[in-house]
């Protein structure tokens, strides 16, 4: 059976329901009906039954959604009942912050190298992961699995690296450089503009201002 095509908008709301999933576990909630999770999420109620319908539903006519076992399906959509290998390539500011960030070992995202272009920063490590120059990666992609590599790389560096990391095996790209990669299409790349998503930010405030 061919698997069913679902939207890009389905798809990036599906982290949304994972997050407040997980805050109503955190306080004790068993259960939520698609009005309630509307009312945090400022998602329509209709709208929240025909995103989780794309995957069976989950829901029970006058029940609601049991919150614990939604949110382990939605983990399981999402793929967070897997442990991910990752590098981080770039150790400057973004890069040590992603790094620094634990929640993401707890989601399956495990960082197992740091790569750098700085010699000065060979050696150092965080949280107990050696950061290398960018010369030992082709060895390092040789001798472990990796599922996703991280770029916080200016532009040309993320151009210059990407075609080295397919060749190594990586499976996909989460690429924080100013430039979308042109990569094989089974090279799985989430671009991450933090400037673009600036701007929509500037665009709302101006749109508000306007309204006044």
């Amino acid at each position: 059976m061919q698997e069913r095509e679902i939207s890009k908008a389905v798809i990036k709301r599906l982290p949304r329901y994972y997050r407040y999933l997980g805050e109503l576990l955190e306080h004790k909630v068993e259960r939520i009906s698609s009005n309630e999770l509307s009312d945090r999420m400022q998602v329509t109620a209709s709208q929240i039954r025909q995103d989780l319908n794309n995957f069976g539903g989950f829901g029970q006519q006058g029940y609601g959604y049991n919150v614990k076992y939604l949110y382990n399906e939605i983990g399981k959509i999402l793929g967070l009942d897997k442990t991910y290998n990752m590098i981080i390539i770039g150790a400057g500011h973004l890069g040590q912050a992603i790094a620094n960030y634990v929640k993401f070992e707890k989601r399956g995202f495990r960082i197992i190298g740091i790569f750098d272009t700085n010699p000065d920063l060979e050696g150092t490590t965080i949280r107990g992961i050696q950061i290398m120059t960018d010369d030992k990666l082709p060895a390092f992609l040789n001798s472990h699995d990796i599922d996703i590599a991280t770029l916080t790389l200016p532009k040309t560096g993320a151009e210059e690296i990407a075609p080295l990391l397919v060749k190594g095996g990586v499976k996909a790209i989460w690429n924080f450089a100013h430039t979308d990669l042109d990569l094989p299409s089974d090279i799985v790349v989430e671009n991450v503009h933090l400037s673009e998503s600036l701007m929509q930010l500037s665009y709302n405030i101006n749109r508000k201002d306007k309204k006044k």
